[in-house]
Parts: structure tokens; C-alpha cells; sequence
């Protein structure tokens, strides 16, 4: 079954895109050659790379609803993650919520307005009420 291998953030700003995701989740960035591309190492073990490239058009009107994938990053702890968010430039555009029997999901908006999804696994995550 086909499986998703890569992902690309789309940015207005590369260098502040990239500061941000360093800052949240301590990604690596690193130039690819001449294009203006950069490589993204999201660290060691299971999941996958991705990359940054400059945003064609303009960003995400503000109250846009989520148009394309939105990426899911595992967190330790989503309320300290969501913190990292705030600190770093990004906001939340879906609180913290429960999923049953699979953990803790929130949704932020990084500094270009791009959607992603963070999730603290807990198998004991109760219902929403």
C-alpha cells in the first residue's frame, strides 16, 4: 500500500519558517544546491523528511478553512509543545482535544499560516464531551 515518504512546507518566508520549526520541534534545515530548496530532517527513528520551498502565490487568508493535508507531528507533551508554538510565532487554530482511546490533537499555524496537527499519543484519552 502506498505510503506518504515526503512533505513540503510552503513559505513566504523560508528563513523564518525554518526558525520556527527549529525552535518547536528541533528540526534540521539544510540547503539543497542552488534552488532555493532546503532539506528537512525531522530527527531519528520512524516517520518521515520533508523540505521547504518559497510559497508560489499568496499565503492563507487568515480564516481560511484547512485546504490540502494537514502534517501531524507526534509530541511528548502537546501542552508544553503548544507552548513552544506560541513562544516561536505560530498560533493555535484548533484547541486541544481529546481522541478516544488514541491521545490529545491540537492544530497551530506556523508564522506563514501553513496548518499542522500535533498529537500526544494517551490510549486512555476519554471522549470529548
Amino acid at each position: 500500500m502506498p505510503r506518504p515518504v515526503h512533505f513540503e512546507i510552503h513559505a513566504g518566508d523560508p528563513e523564518r519558517a525554518a526558525a520556527f520549526y527549529t525552535t518547536v520541534f528541533g528540526w534540521k534545515f539544510e540547503r539543497w544546491g542552488e534552488a532555493p530548496y532546503w532539506v528537512i530532517s525531522t530527527g531519528e527513528g520512524d516517520g518521515i523528511d520533508g523540505g521547504l520551498v518559497p510559497r508560489q502565490g499568496p499565503a492563507p487568508e487568515a480564516s481560511a478553512p484547512v485546504h490540502g493535508f494537514v502534517n501531524t507531528i507526534d509530541v511528548a507533551d502537546l501542552d508544553h509543545a503548544l507552548g513552544e508554538v506560541n513562544r516561536a510565532g505560530g498560533t493555535l487554530a484548533f484547541p486541544k482535544n481529546p481522541v478516544p482511546g488514541v491521545g490529545w490533537l491540537a492544530y497551530c499555524k506556523d508564522t506563514e499560516g501553513n496548518i499542522f496537527g500535533m498529537l500526544q499519543p494517551d490510549e486512555n484519552a476519554p471522549a470529548p464531551e
